[in-house]
């Protein structure tokens, strides 16, 4: 159990946004400083926003910081990054609010409003330095105007809760707000807009980490309404969500900027920190500690109990083939589509399919956590199982499959003392499974 959790440790590591932000940080003030500017905004949006600022704050002086804002998830404004940074004090110059993720609150419509009221008052002689990362889009919330805060949030739970995955879930979210999309970089136009991302989604797409905020859009608002119906949600989301989306597929209503739009001219968006750098970082420790280690997949999704099984089955075949010990390692996002009542998130979800799966095999430990500390509604990053996980719960008098069927899998596992607890980690690159395979 511990090297499994020292692998996972070694890819938080890997993707500290604090000292990824700090190289690109220096750059950037040299710019500032030669570049003619008179202003400095630093504006920032996700679950790795507050350790992106910190770095920030660390190369820029006070005064060359005009102002700042950024907001981040409940709990993540945190003097700790990745759970192996150095401390790190609070911000002196740059505003910080936290606020809900997944389904966007009142604070996040808050933080909003005065991140779009500064970049508002930017000009041509002013650097905007936009710090994101996953999260992004929920805690970022600003709805269009026409459909209240509360539709949102509605709409954006109705699609969770149906498995959309997270590029249907922006489309989405992209055409019913006022700041993603590009949209974001329409409001700061002619400002130079240099943006620092940190990846949650698979591919790394521009467009889709936290919806796009400085990106042009590939998505339109037929692909949202779309979504809607594929998700046989028309009849649900209220009637001000789909009036909005019909508007804009008639052209009615302006879509959202594209790769053509002027409003790019002065805009550069830099990816740091990704799922596969994760990834890597996690093959290495593997072959120190003298495993066989192999990146399979940094493309994982699908419904999180049937990922569990595929994998489950493929540690059984590689085992039973291979007399080596092996590390397989993935990456990802899967979804849950829920019709329980229980607590729970797609990684504890996934590891509960996966011991079921593997119940009296020796031999073979499997880890499923969020690289952001947090799986769904809950405090747990993931957790850890083995062969016999399932065995020691039946003598707790645990019914696994119904706790997997009622979704469930957070107090399964919150019985079984097999939650991989880390808090907030600072960073935010997916899902890491590791699956380790003893044959020796």
């Amino acid at each position: 159990m511990e090297i499994i959790r020292e692998i996972f440790h070694k890819a938080l590591q890997a993707v500290d946004p604090y000292f990824k932000v700090r190289e690109h940080a220096e750059k950037i003030r040299v710019e500032l400083l030669n570049g003619g500017f008179n202003k400095l905004f630093i504006i920032g949006f996700g679950k790795a926003s507050y350790q992106m600022a910190c770095a920030v704050e660390d190369v820029f002086t006070e005064e060359e910081i005009s102002a700042g804002i950024i907001v981040t998830k409940y709990g993540h404004a945190c003097m700790q990054s990745a759970g192996a940074g150095p401390q790190r004090g609070s911000l002196k110059k740059i505003k910080v609010f936290e606020a809900a993720h997944p389904v966007p609150d009142e604070k996040g419509f808050e933080a909003a409003r005065e991140i779009i009221h500064l970049v508002q008052t930017a000009d041509e002689k002013t650097l905007v330095l936009c710090l994101i990362s996953g999260g992004g889009s929920a805690l970022f919330a600003s709805p269009c105007e026409g459909i209240s805060l509360k539709e949102k949030q509605e709409v954006t739970d109705l699609l969770m809760r149906a498995g959309a995955d997270i590029n249907e879930l922006n489309a989405v979210r992209k055409h019913i707000s006022g700041v993603k999309g590009g949209r974001l970089a329409e409001m700061a136009f002619p400002a130079t807009v240099i943006s620092l991302l940190v990846s949650d989604v698979i591919g790394d797409h521009l467009d889709v980490i936290a919806s796009g905020p400085t990106a042009p859009d590939t998505s339109t608002f037929s692909d949202a309404l779309e979504i809607i119906d594929r998700y046989n949600l028309s009849d649900r989301v209220s009637s001000n969500v789909t009036a909005i989306l019909q508007k804009g597929a008639k052209g009615e209503i302006s879509d959202t900027p594209d790769k053509d739009s002027r409003v790019f001219d002065n805009v550069r968006n830099i990816i740091l920190c990704s799922n596969q750098l994760a990834l890597e970082a996690a093959k290495k420790c593997a072959q120190s500690q003298g495993y066989d280690a192999d990146i399979i997949s940094s493309t994982l999704t699908g419904e999180a109990r049937a990922v569990g099984v595929q994998l489950a089955q493929q540690a059984k075949k590689i085992k039973a083939q291979i007399k080596k010990n092996q590390c397989c390692i993935y990456g990802g996002e899967t979804t849950v589509t829920v019709t329980g009542e229980g607590k729970g998130g797609r990684n504890t979800e996934m590891a509960l399919s996966f011991a079921c799966e593997i119940e009296g095999i020796e031999g073979v430990t499997f880890l499923s956590a969020g690289t952001d500390g947090t799986d769904g509604p809950t405090d747990a990053a993931g957790a850890i199982v083995n062969g016999q996980t399932i065995a020691e719960s039946k003598k707790l008098g645990l019914d696994s499959l119904s706790y997997l069927s009622n979704n469930d899998s957070y107090s399964f596992f919150d019985r079984t003392g097999s939650l991989v607890k880390t808090g907030p980690t600072g960073t935010n690159v997916m899902d890491i499974q590791v699956v380790l395979i003893e044959n020796d």
